[in-house]
């Protein structure tokens, strides 16, 4: 049996700040070999969505989650809180691939399903603090500008006027940053209490007839079965759901790159602070730098932020002391202050991180063989709060084989190319980690932008 440490509450501010009754007390783990309709394979946000809607679907279906931990130990625990309508590839990217049309639906179902998570979450009776305050991505240098303003112009391309270029006047309505010369204003986009919604779906589907097993190391899954340490479960149907940690299955390791996002959150600031910084509706928030940030104001009133720069691992290790770099979290409090010199020197509370999955060519997909029962979703890339939603109502839909529109957009069934064997893996990825910043420099120097993030993976990868 899987012996993990017990005091999740020192996972992140979301763990630490779940209600009284969650005591985080790990649900038993598989008693044995077990025969069942459908195994899903983590207790995240993915897997637990595909539980929730296919169970809705279908009562009668005898469903088993086997989670390594906890449900919500992982990112879908320890994220940044954004149900955004991002997704890690391009508009045009997906056009090249599958043409225009199938990059709209895309966006739109994504757009949507940041309403859907609300909707969800709001019917199951989850406080989830969800408050769709949309995003804002500070503009705070000329090159950003170009760079920002091009966003813009791509999303009116595909006919999406929403996402708006704001000056600085009506920019400051939402929120204000040091040096902001502008925004861009998304509305689709919501903030949540991750782990309030993780834990919430996990206890909403036990309730409904779902096992969930903590504390079960699965080690492989095959057509019709999965090892774990605690038994062998037989099923027709067998759900990947991962992301960062799929290297950990056997013959996973080059499927998905574990990388590291850290995050940090500050004590309650006061009133009066939040008055010169705004955000009252509570967007969520990052600029327009190379380098990945994120934030939002809690519901209690901090700020949670965080972004990259901790180094991938050799082999694709995950190892607990990776969730905690020091120097990464001292770059962003200072990076935090710098945008929000307001704070002064505010007390940082938390500090934590964790392993997301990286695809080989940054792409997300979904898919189900019906032959093998073999089912997956994942490669978020960070932007997986609302695109785990939109991955379990559609592997609910193409495991119940129930044709609909969310079943033919173009993720469905996309298999990334696996990642290169060791040391090629290792060289790649830590070079293309490192390079943001060097651009991020660049731009500061020079005032001129360089070229977008799907370019720094061509560079680095060589195609």
């Amino acid at each position: 049996m899987n012996t993990q440490p017990t005091d999740y509450r020192s996972l992140s501010l979301w763990h630490d700040t779940l209600p009284a009754d969650d005591t985080l007390q790990p649900r038993p783990p598989l008693p044995g070999d077990s025969d069942v309709d459908i195994a899903i394979v983590g207790a995240g946000f993915t897997g637990l969505w595909t539980a929730h809607y296919l169970i809705a679907a279908d009562p009668t279906l005898r469903i088993a989650v086997l989670e390594r931990d906890i449900a919500g130990f992982g990112a879908s625990g320890r994220n940044g809180g954004w149900a955004s309508a991002l997704l890690p590839m391009s508009l045009d990217t997906v056009a090249a691939e599958h043409g225009r049309d199938a990059a709209v639906r895309m966006q739109r179902e994504m757009n949507a399903s940041v309403d859907e998570v609300g909707r969800a979450i709001a019917e199951l009776g989850i406080d989830g603090h969800y408050a769709k305050g949309g995003e804002i991505e500070f503009v705070r240098n000329g090159a950003q500008v170009q760079r920002a303003r091009k966003v813009v112009a791509d999303q009116m391309r595909y006919g999406f006027d929403d996402v708006r270029w704001l000056e600085p006047d009506e920019a400051a309505l939402h929120g204000v940053s040091s040096r902001m010369i502008g925004a861009v204003y998304n509305p689709n986009c919501a903030v949540i209490h991750p782990a309030r919604v993780v834990r919430g779906l996990a206890a909403s589907v036990q309730r409904r007839g779902v096992r969930v097993y903590e504390r079960t190391a699965v080690s492989s899954i095959e057509p019709d079965r999965v090892v774990t340490d605690c038994g062998v479960v037989r099923a027709r149907v067998v759900v990947r759901a991962t992301e960062g940690f799929t290297p950990t299955l056997l013959g996973h390791r080059r499927t998905l790159a574990p990388i590291y996002s850290l995050m940090i959150a500050t004590e309650p600031l006061a009133e009066a602070v939040w008055a010169e910084i705004g955000l009252a509706d509570r967007a969520t928030f990052a600029d327009a730098r190379h380098s990945v940030i994120y934030g939002q104001r809690t519901a209690d009133g901090r700020f949670a932020f965080g972004g990259r720069g901790a180094p991938y691992h050799y082999a694709s290790r995950i190892r607990p002391e990776f969730d905690r770099d020091s120097r990464v979290h001292a770059t962003l409090r200072a990076t935090l202050r710098e945008l929000f010199p307001q704070i002064g020197d505010v007390d940082i509370t938390h500090r934590w991180g964790g392993a997301l999955g990286m695809p080989r060519d940054w792409q997300c997909g979904v898919g189900y063989d019906r032959t093998t029962g073999m089912a997956f979703a994942g490669g978020y890339v960070g932007d997986g709060v609302t695109t785990t939603n939109l991955a379990g109502r559609t592997l609910a839909d193409l495991i119940l084989d129930r044709p609909s529109e969310i079943t033919t957009l173009p993720w469905v069934g996309h298999r990334s190319k696996r990642w290169e064997p060791e040391p090629l893996r290792w060289i790649a990825i830590r070079g293309l980690l490192k390079l943001p910043a060097a651009m991020d420099a660049h731009e500061e120097r020079t005032g001129r932008p360089e070229r977008p993030r799907n370019w720094l993976l061509s560079r680095v990868l060589g195609d």
